[in-house]
């Protein structure tokens, strides 16, 4: 992902802070607290026109909503290497913490390989879309605001809030990458001026050919081999802090 957003997207080097389970810095692994006070980091001093991105591949879960602002009765949550002592990070702590700072005319993009992860970012409003293309905004508001300051907050998540994901070692050969983030990838550098609803699609088809085991030819075939078999049943979610055509709209990160 950092060379995708240096190389492809123009982001500076030293604007991206990457947690690793693999980093000897003890600051830089992915524990509750680390992964909160980077995305503290993130929104400091945000001001209008900044671009964000907030990137999460690891794991995923959902448990009961106890606060009454779901309408599913569920929460959402991503896991840190120290769950089971410091607890998992709830959606809304991550709202909290990363969404409702956005100050108007900035622009955040989320995205969320994990299980469980389809209202991640608990925002409001959440597109369904058919396999065909066909969509519309699902209304997630509840008496608690979870909007921003006036920017613009959208998380492209792996899957539904009920469905599960997998990784792939297809991207690097090595190092295991989550389905999402390689569709995402593959999705962004192909396509030329790219709209939400053509990401959407071409990334769900990615995986779903993966799942039929449709052979494909170039790149995407390591991933399709890699993935055969997996019973893949995850389709990426789009979510958003305000409506908006997503076929009109380009991406811009």
């Amino acid at each position: 992902m950092r060379y995708f957003l240096v190389e492809k997207m123009g982001f500076r080097n030293d604007s991206i802070l990457i947690l690793s389970e693999e980093e000897t810095d003890p600051l830089r692994i992915p524990t509750r607290h680390n992964i909160l006070m980077a995305m503290q980091w993130l929104v400091q001093d945000c001001q209008s026109g900044d671009s964000l991105v907030f990137h999460f591949s690891g794991h995923g879960s959902r448990q009961r909503d106890y606060d009454m602002d779901e309408i599913d009765g569920f929460d959402e949550s991503i896991w840190p290497v120290d769950h089971e002592i410091a607890g998992k990070i709830l959606d809304d702590v991550i709202n909290a913490t990363i969404v409702r700072p956005l100050p108007r005319e900035a622009k955040l993009h989320a995205v969320i390989d994990a299980c469980h992860s389809g209202t991640m970012l608990d925002l409001p409003f959440l597109c369904r879309m058919s396999r065909e293309g066909a969509y519309r905004w699902e209304d997630h508001r509840s008496t608690a605001y979870k909007g921003t300051r006036g920017g613009l907050a959208l998380s492209i998540s792996a899957c539904d809030d009920n469905q599960t994901s997998v990784d792939t070692t297809a991207l690097s050969g090595s190092t295991a990458t989550g389905a999402l983030t390689y569709s995402f990838i593959q999705a962004m550098q192909n396509g030329h001026e790219l709209t939400y609803g053509h990401l959407m699609i071409a990334m769900r088809h990615t995986i779903r050919e993966a799942s039929t085991g449709v052979r494909l030819n170039g790149p995407i075939a390591s991933l399709v081999n890699k993935l055969l078999g997996a019973g893949l049943t995850q389709e990426p979610q789009l979510s958003s802090s305000e409506v908006f055509d997503i076929y009109a709209t380009k991406i811009s990160l």
